[in-house]
């Protein structure tokens, strides 16, 4: 299939995620458009081409929403966990990034779908995720360059989702970052977060990575939240920190 042909198969998902993101049709159009011209200019055939479409649709779409927001004097932060939002906005906002999210996820490596997940979700530094791979400070700037050029193509990254809505969305997310980076060798610890299931990321040292909480109903994970541990010091108790991080995220759902 050449690429025109690949392009006009996948515009409707295209411009769903990026109309869930703007909640504007001609905005939507314009990052649709935007994501064709540089889909064409690609020198090779990105592989899977709905992944490669679905990041640059939706880096697109959430550059604009930012200037949108910055024209109109609002605060501009980041898109999720940002506090006062939209009426209406965040859980489509989320749908789409967890969507843009999962597909970029599933293009990439066991090892570099680690490292991405370690530097774009976990929010890890270089040295970080040198000790979570177990390998030195250069042979990570490498993977880090690396998982770049592939998943983000040298542009701005993609805005990550910090909750992912939905039992499917949830066990998929789950599937796709937990093995790899347990293939690597960091470890889950199980741990309560207030009433929730929890797990909490630590590198080969122990030291604190990430926390993952969980909503469940009838037995089902139905949203997952990855809540950033403030400092990843070592051996820390994530579990109030977590606890009130999700209070303020359910505060401003």
């Amino acid at each position: 299939m050449i690429k025109a042909e690949e392009f006009a198969r996948l515009r409707p998902l295209l411009f769903a995620i990026a109309y869930r993101i703007v909640g504007d049709e001609r905005t939507a159009r314009y990052a649709v458009q935007a994501a064709w011209l540089r889909w064409m200019a690609a020198p090779a055939r990105p592989e899977p081409a709905e992944g490669y479409l679905a990041a640059e649709v939706t880096r697109v779409a959430a550059g604009a929403l930012r200037s949108a927001r910055a024209e109109r004097g609002e605060l501009v932060a980041p898109l999720l966990g940002e506090g006062p939002r939209e009426a209406g906005r965040p859980a489509q906002l989320a749908d789409s990034l967890s969507l843009s999210a999962l597909l970029v996820l599933e293009r990439l490596s066991p090892l570099e779908r680690a490292v991405f997940v370690l530097h774009e979700a976990f929010g890890c530094d270089e040295a970080q995720i040198a000790s979570a791979l177990g390998c030195s400070r250069e042979a990570c700037g490498q993977l880090l360059a690396a998982v770049a050029a592939v998943s983000d193509g040298g542009r701005e990254p993609l805005p990550w989702p910090t909750c992912v809505e939905g039992a499917g969305n949830a066990a998929r997310m789950i599937a796709a970052i937990v093995p790899p980076l347990v293939r690597v060798g960091v470890t889950l610890e199980e741990s309560r977060v207030g009433d929730r299931p929890g797990w909490v990321f630590r590198d080969r040292d122990g030291a604190v990575l990430h926390t993952m909480v969980a909503d469940v109903v009838d037995g089902r994970v139905q949203r997952v939240h990855l809540v950033v541990h403030p400092g990843g010091h070592r051996h820390a108790g994530p579990v109030a920190e977590a606890c009130a991080l999700l209070r303020e995220a359910n505060r401003a759902r």
